[in-house]
């Protein structure tokens, strides 16, 4: 299945017809929500410590290159190559080096939004490199050949029906069930042999601390902890966001996380990763490779306000309350990140020309915000990222794609619209018209009215009623 932002409007009508797919993600939004509420019961308290979890990363990126400098230092000396890539494509490339030079054959990979960004998976299989997914949820939409529809929980839009439906078709000898336990225990079976025969373990980054030179993973089903340990080389990929300062900020972070996340009061595992193997150790890989990964994050750095963008911790608290994803699902948008975090991040990683209308896909009732636990201000940012859709060519550059929804016709109604305000004559006349043909407007055919009613003029203007009432 392919990813296409530029379907969006399609894709979500599409979605909006499948009433099994609306069940089921009603039905795990409102799970998510009251899970999440149970976590912060005091208003003041999830205000306080997401103030301090929005403090921690915004220090972090006032230093980003700094930090990333510093990180890299660090790792260097406990043993850790660290590699840089501008793009997907970099990224991709530096993998399957590490791949080639240590012979590697099969890969398992713990779960990683910056790989699924990447198109990782897709590109190892070109290049006949068997990978493995292990997470259950991204093992599962690997195998129905769809993506991810939650940065959280991939398989969150497949009911139990559907799940046991697969597995009877993909694993040898399974029967169908719907036990949840025993399709649990199918999966991680078959999983379980791939650990023993991969040689490469690949992994994400949900925090890395500069001034340790530590990778920390959060994770619930120790498939994580499987890719970083059994595999003779570990390959980590992590955007360049992801770096935090000090060891000490960690865990107001891993609590904001999880709480927002899946209303854990801490997740099953916190796997601290700081060097391969050392001598006497038991276990651990011989290697262990850092990809920084930028593809597109530095244009969000460059300006002030975009930049809040890049506080995010991918709990997806935001998608769980948003309106729209909640009907629509992930696979809609078309992009690796769905809903409101990925109307925000999306344009940058892909351009503005291809995103066009996932800024428009909101109806900026702040819910997101609301229960964002780094307190970015998406509303905000979605109003500055149609603002940039619609520039003028010739005003500064600021993104990829700027200025990809304006057209020429529109531009000149508003053109016409602020020649017509500020001539108070002409405004007039034109508020009279309105009036006396005011029942037009209902008649003319106009995308409004699929959802609306058409606006019809008053009969009398108002400074026609003002001014007849005063005299």
């Amino acid at each position: 299945m392919a990813l296409e932002p530029a379907r969006f409007k399609q894709n979500a009508r599409d979605a909006l017809k499948d009433q099994i797919l609306r069940k089921n993600f009603r039905g795990a939004m409102d799970f998510l929500r009251k899970k999440r509420s149970a976590m912060f019961p005091d208003p003041e308290y999830f205000a306080t410590l997401s103030s301090y979890g929005e403090s921690v990363k915004q220090q972090a990126l006032s230093q980003l290159p700094d930090l990333l400098l510093q990180l890299e230092k660090n790792c260097q000396n406990n043993g850790i190559q660290v590699w840089w890539a501008e793009n997907a494509d970099e990224a991709n490339q530096h993998v399957l080096r590490i791949i080639h030079e240590n012979s590697g054959h099969k890969v398992v990979k713990g779960k990683s939004m910056v790989s699924e960004e990447t198109g990782l998976n897709d590109f190892l299989q070109q290049h006949d490199i068997e990978c493995i997914e292990t997470d259950m949820g991204e093992y599962i939409v690997q195998q129905s050949g769809e993506h991810p529809s939650h940065i959280i929980m991939p398989a969150i839009h497949k009911n139990v029906q559907q799940i046991a439906s697969l597995f009877e078709q993909i694993i040898p000898g399974a029967t169908y069930t719907e036990d949840v336990d025993t399709l649990i225990r199918m999966a991680r079976d078959e999983m379980r042999q791939h650990f023993y025969t991969a040689d490469i373990g690949i992994t994400g980054v949900n925090f890395a601390v500069a001034s340790t030179g530590t990778l920390c993973l959060v994770e619930n089903e120790g498939n994580g902890r499987m890719s970083t340990t059994i595999p003779k080389i570990h390959i980590a990929m992590m955007g360049i966001e992801k770096v935090v300062a000090e060891l000490a900020d960690i865990p107001y972070l891993l609590e904001l996380l999880t709480k927002s996340a899946t209303g854990q009061a801490i997740s099953t595992y916190f796997n601290m990763i700081s060097s391969p193997r050392k001598e006497g150790e038991i276990d651990g890989p011989e290697q262990v490779h850092l990809i920084l990964v930028d593809n597109g994050r530095s244009q969000a750095y460059a300006d002030e306000e975009l930049r809040q963008t890049l506080q995010c911790i991918r709990c997806g608290a935001c998608m769980n309350h948003c309106p729209v994803y909640t009907r629509i699902g992930g696979h809609a948008y078309g992009t690796v990140y769905p809903g409101p975090i990925g109307k925000i991040i999306s344009p940058h990683l892909l351009g503005l020309e291809s995103t066009q209308d996932l800024p428009t896909a909101s109806s900026l009732c702040g819910a997101c915000e609301e229960v964002c636990p780094v307190k970015i201000p998406i509303p905000k940012l979605l109003q500055r990222l149609r603002v940039e859709s619609n520039k003028a060519s010739g005003q500064a550059q600021i993104m990829r794609g700027q200025g990809s929804s304006r057209t020429r016709t529109e531009a000149l109604i508003w053109q016409i619209w602020s020649y017509c305000c500020i001539h108070p004559r002409l405004y007039h006349l034109l508020s009279k018209m309105a009036a006396m043909f005011g029942f037009i407007m209902p008649l003319l055919k106009s995308p409004w009215k699929i959802n609306r009613a058409m606006p019809k003029p008053a009969k009398e203007d108002f400074m026609s009623q003002y001014k007849r009432k005063k005299s």
